[in-house]
């Protein structure tokens, strides 16, 4: 099999990358990422070397480019996790998301519908989406794959329009496709915009913490080597046409997950207990910030027998551990200056 993973370089997909690489040695695995500021090849530094996968920089949202793609390496199938996924981005920068995730995953879909028009069977599209397209929860009830889409951000519209693209080229075309709507990550890798490895490097460097408006908002928080995981189960087991939710079942409010981090990062940098929880710093909430999200994960269970990883304070505690352990990595996607290599090295 000859597998494409789009967005292969970033925190999640890397994770994926990785996994598939060395679980399955006879698999080939191409990974094509455009290396924006959350790409980064040092995520896979442990694996480049591997025979059984390669590495191409490229945009999914050049249509001909994708198109020659296809023709040329003969896929067998489809991860597809490159997307704008930041929401804060998408408040100032709509369009980003629309072209990336929208126009970038009909190409995708194009592109695999015309390689594989006369031979469909064994071959596979798997969407990677996430829980925002549901909109937000109030304070009981979870998300499920029959939950109606509700989206409250650029970024959430354009994964649920995305996600509406997929299914219908399933139905129109009999494309084989499945979906996976995921909770909030965290782990090692992850690009230090989003609120755990900000939190880390923040209270590393003793700057402020920010927390939007009085940190009561709800995340369903998921291990990402379990998102991996259950990836894995769902791409080779997973019912052709289907949707499959994965949650952590573990929700917590942000306040608590940043003080939870003060208390592990005073521990592990010898600091008095409560300096670093006085960096916290409340700060005005973001437009259209979703109260609560949480996962009923039952299906992927029941069908699959996927279960996350217990339990999330000895977790994340690890993933502390990853980030202190590996400060150039974040020194240096903090200065943006591995993206000056790849400019150089890719410009020829």
């Amino acid at each position: 099999m000859k597998l494409l993973i789009t967005g292969g370089a970033g925190f999640i997909g890397s994770h994926v990358v990785r996994r598939f690489v060395n679980a399955y040695p006879n698999e080939l695995v191409v990974n094509l990422d455009a290396l924006t500021y959350a790409g980064n090849l040092s995520n896979l530094s442990d694996i480049e070397q591997a025979p059984n996968y390669s590495f191409i920089k490229g945009d999914i949202t050049q249509k001909e480019f994708i198109a020659n793609l296809f023709r040329a390496e003969q896929f067998d199938a489809v991860i597809h996790l490159a997307a704008e996924s930041h929401v804060d981005r998408s408040i100032t920068g709509p369009d980003a998301f629309i072209q990336t995730n929208v126009m970038g995953t009909a190409n995708l879909l194009n592109a695999a519908v015309e390689s594989w028009r006369t031979h469909m069977e064994g071959k596979r599209f798997y969407h990677v989406s996430t829980d925002e397209v549901f909109g937000s929860l109030g304070a009981e009830g979870k998300f499920n794959e029959a939950t109606a889409y509700d989206p409250r951000s650029p970024y959430s519209a354009s994964k649920a329009s995305s996600d509406h693209l997929v299914r219908a080229y399933h139905h129109t075309y009999g494309l084989p496709i499945v979906i996976s709507n995921c909770s909030n990550n965290y782990g090692s890798h992850h690009f230090p915009e989003k609120l755990i490895p900000l939190i880390i490097n923040n209270i590393k460097n003793k700057r402020p913490l920010p927390v939007y408006g009085k940190g009561e908002n709800v995340r369903d928080w998921l291990w990402v080597e379990d998102h991996a995981r259950a990836i894995d189960v769902i791409f080779h087991k997973g019912r052709n046409g289907e949707t499959y939710c994965i949650g952590g079942n573990n929700e917590w409010k942000n306040i608590d997950v940043v003080r939870l981090l003060c208390r592990l990062m005073d521990t592990k940098l010898g600091r008095a207990e409560g300096e670093s929880a006085q960096l916290i710093t409340y700060v005005t909430d973001r437009p259209g910030h979703d109260a609560r999200y949480a996962i009923d994960a039952t299906k992927l269970k029941n069908e699959l027998g996927w279960e996350p990883t217990q339990p999330f304070e000895e977790l994340l505690s690890k993933t502390v551990d990853w980030y202190l352990s590996n400060e150039p990595w974040l020194e240096n996607v903090t200065s943006g200056g591995y993206r000056s290599y790849y400019e150089m090295q890719y410009s020829r």
